[in-house]
């Protein structure tokens, strides 16, 4: 509770004890009853009544968010060429008035939802497409007023503005960016550049209005029944299509492994097949390096050792013709 409303109540409270008194005074009149002290406090009241009355009339406090223009019949244009600022401030009273003007950040709009509109029932902006299609879209506008400009706020549009400057400012705005777009453009990439668009059309008509846009907000944009239902086919479609797509790479895909291990499982084979090979070479290489280490080492003399050795052996005596030096041929080895 600011000072100019406590004066006001209290101006409230004197002017009822006051009547109160007054109407005293006439009953015990009528009564033929002595009246003097309440005289005396009649004429107190009377007294407290006006000057309460008149201050609270001459003062008026104004909110931080607040400015005011003050209305004055004492003024060459009917009303104060600057505005007051928020705080206690005095004027005349009975003479000069104050209309109030909130600067605070303000949202309006305009939606198919009824509870969310400023506008009851749908307030949504129905506007064409460059191809002709209709849509329509839900949209917020925050802007706030100019405290610089409120005096020249107020003589153009007084508290109208909401009504005569900022919503159609933004409708008008939205039908004429939209316009502008193909309606397969709105749908996929080109709805931050419409926003965009808009916004940039609102800022500039509501700054020659001395209003303070502070953001526009593209909320919803909706087609037409025919074209959502032709949208939703044609999505339905594409999730088909990529579904196959998915589908054939799949396939492709199992192919592909399936190479693979056919010819990993066909170079394995390779491999074997070449290390079996070598194996064999090298044992093959040995053996015959074996067999000429054997060759090399053979002597007649061993030759005979080694027969003499392959004899059975429980054979005890060996009889030998007079003149024979063995009982059976060595073998030859003497080279040819």
């Amino acid at each position: 509770m600011n000072i100019s409303t406590l004066l006001q109540g209290l101006a409230s409270f004197a002017w009822i004890g006051f009547i109160g008194v007054l109407v005293m005074i006439f009953v015990r009149a009528g009564r033929n009853q002595p009246a003097k002290g309440l005289t005396s406090l009649v004429v107190v009241l009377l007294v407290v009544a006006l000057l309460m009355t008149t201050v609270g009339a001459g003062l008026v406090f104004l909110q931080a968010n607040e400015y005011g223009v003050v209305i004055s019949a004492f003024a060459p244009k009917g009303y104060r060429e600057v505005a007051l600022t928020p705080g206690l401030h005095w004027i005349i009273p009975f003479i000069e008035n104050v209309q109030k003007y909130s600067i605070s950040r303000q949202t309006y709009t305009m939606s198919s939802a009824s509870s969310e509109g400023a506008v009851q029932g749908d307030d949504s902006i129905q506007a064409r497409t460059k191809d002709g299609q209709q849509i329509f879209i839900d949209a917020s506008v925050i802007y706030a007023v100019d405290p610089t400009q409120l005096i020249q706020l107020h003589t153009v549009w007084q508290n109208r503005y909401e009504e005569n400057v900022v919503r159609p400012v933004a409708r008008a705005a939205i039908r004429d960016a939209v316009s502008q777009f193909g309606v397969e453009e709105l749908v996929s990439t080109k709805r931050a550049e419409l926003e965009t668009a808009i916004r940039d059309e609102i800022q500039t008509n509501l700054n020659a209005n001395n209003i303070i846009m502070s953001d526009f907000l593209l909320r919803n944009i909706r087609f037409s029944d025919e074209y959502a239902a032709a949208v939703e086919q044609k999505q339905i479609a594409e999730q088909q299509a990529q579904q196959a797509k998915f589908v054939v790479e799949s396939k492709k895909q199992e192919a592909e492994q399936a190479r693979q291990v056919a010819q990993g499982a066909a170079d394995a084979a390779v491999i074997a097949a070449q290390g079996a090979a070598e194996a064999r070479l090298i044992q093959a290489e040995a053996e015959a390096k074996a067999n000429q280490l054997l060759a090399e080492s053979l002597s007649p003399t061993l030759l005979q050792y080694q027969y003499i050795l392959k004899l059975a052996p429980g054979v005890q005596t060996i009889f030998i013709p007079s003149g024979n030096q063995f009982i059976l041929p060595l073998p030859d080895t003497t080279a040819p």
